[in-house]
């Protein structure tokens, strides 16, 4: 193995993990991981084998799973249904927007993130633009809230669901850890939307109409099943959380009215592909020896992951770097303390509301409002993400020194 091409390499890939993109080219965060895993095969530097070897493949088959119970869902019209008699409540707009939050993040925790705000989104446009509201608080508390939701488990969002498998956590134990910052934290996005927006609730906007699957109750009803079959399972019982999962998965696909292509075609490939480059690359790094030289130059400068306090400022400022799903993976390896799990976890997903940048869930929030004409700028992104970012992670930073 070359050290010199796996650190080019490696340095490329989160330089790209950093960038978003490589300038001059169309390549995104997955097709610069992988284009740097195909590099390592090509000069040499792994194997295929190794290359296969290094790839979580329980992390990928729990992320699997449950990306397709999150697509019955949305087959099923359930967010359809969720989000259209939501966006009808006749309420105030302080007391929606606590709905909404409360609705987001406890899909968030049970539901992949990234589905959820995907379906939920163009569905909350849709619902403003009829009700004359200014859509905008209302999709920053959507993606505030389904990354703090996501945080309260270890299926709410692809890096817990890693963390949890790599570390082999207990999902009870963990929801010991993360259930109170996560409803503190909820309680905190409609604080500072509701003072930010509270005199500026209306706007007039042409309503579109969304074309979305309507309400399915037996598909709706068969994922209901099976999703509350598999909380039950991953809190009371010591099953493989992978292979409930893809059991799971395997139930709901065998279908005599929703065809697979339906329902595949709604997980997000995207971020297995990107999980399996970063497998690969930071195999190579670890394997080379640059990792182990690299964390002992850090804790030389006082740098040591396994401070639990260190452990959680590293998380939340590479998170902000270089996303939390590659901060999550460069990071796993290289603590062994007894909280690093938890502390992996909430410091990355919380760390995601800072930027648009910080989590895939703000980016489809931001995309999607766009498309359909509603312009969030990173300024009104950051009004809102960065006291929210630093209430939730004081407040999760407490709790764990706290439980510590």
């Amino acid at each position: 193995m070359d050290t010199a091409t796996v650190l080019a390499v490696f340095c490329f890939v989160y330089a790209g993990m950093f960038l978003g993109e490589i300038p001059g080219l169309k390549l995104d965060r997955t097709g610069i991981a992988l284009l740097g895993a195909i590099a390592l095969l090509a000069f040499g530097d792994m194997t295929p084998k190794a290359a296969w070897d290094s790839v979580n493949v329980s992390a990928i088959a729990l992320l699997l799973g449950l990306m397709v119970v999150s697509a019955q869902f949305k087959l099923g019209g359930f967010y359809t249904l969720v989000t259209r008699k939501l966006a009808k409540a006749d309420v105030s707009p302080g007391v929606l927007l606590a709905m909404l939050i409360g609705v987001s993040g406890l899909l968030s925790a049970l539901l992949v993130n990234d589905v959820v705000c995907l379906a939920v989104t163009p569905l909350l446009i849709e619902g403003c633009a009829k009700r004359g509201l200014n859509p905008v608080p209302f999709l920053l508390a959507l993606a505030c809230s389904a990354n703090i939701g996501s945080a309260a488990t270890l299926i709410g969002n692809p890096q817990n669901m890693l963390i949890g498998q790599v570390l082999k956590l207990s999902f009870t134990g963990y929801l010991g850890f993360s259930l109170v910052p996560a409803i503190i934290g909820l309680g905190a996005v409609w604080l500072v939307i509701f003072l930010l927006y509270k005199k500026r609730w209306k706007k007039e906007t042409v309503p579109s109409q969304v074309f979305e699957p309507e309400l399915n109750r037996w598909q709706s009803g068969k994922g209901a099943v099976v999703l509350t079959l598999l909380v039950v399972a991953f809190l009371f019982t010591s099953w493989p959380r992978d292979t409930l999962a893809l059991a799971a998965a395997g139930f709901l696909l065998t279908s005599r009215k929703t065809a697979t292509r339906d329902v595949l075609g709604l997980v997000d490939w995207q971020i297995i592909v990107l999980f399996i480059g970063l497998f690969v690359v930071n195999s190579a790094f670890d394997s080379s020896g640059l990792l182990t030289r690299a964390m002992s130059q850090a804790r030389g400068l006082g740098l040591d992951t396994a401070n639990p306090a260190t452990l959680f400022g590293i998380t939340v400022i590479l998170s902000n770097l270089v996303s939390n799903v590659p901060a999550v993976m460069l990071l796993l390896h290289t603590t062994s303390h007894p909280l690093s799990g938890p502390i992996l976890a909430l410091a990355s997903t919380l760390a995601g509301n800072l930027l648009i940048v910080g989590s895939i869930a703000n980016i489809i929030v931001v995309d999607l409002a766009k498309r359909a004409g509603v312009n969030i700028t990173w300024r009104e992104h950051a009004r809102a993400g960065i006291p929210v970012t630093l209430a939730t992670l004081s407040v999760a930073g407490a709790w764990l020194w706290m439980m510590s």
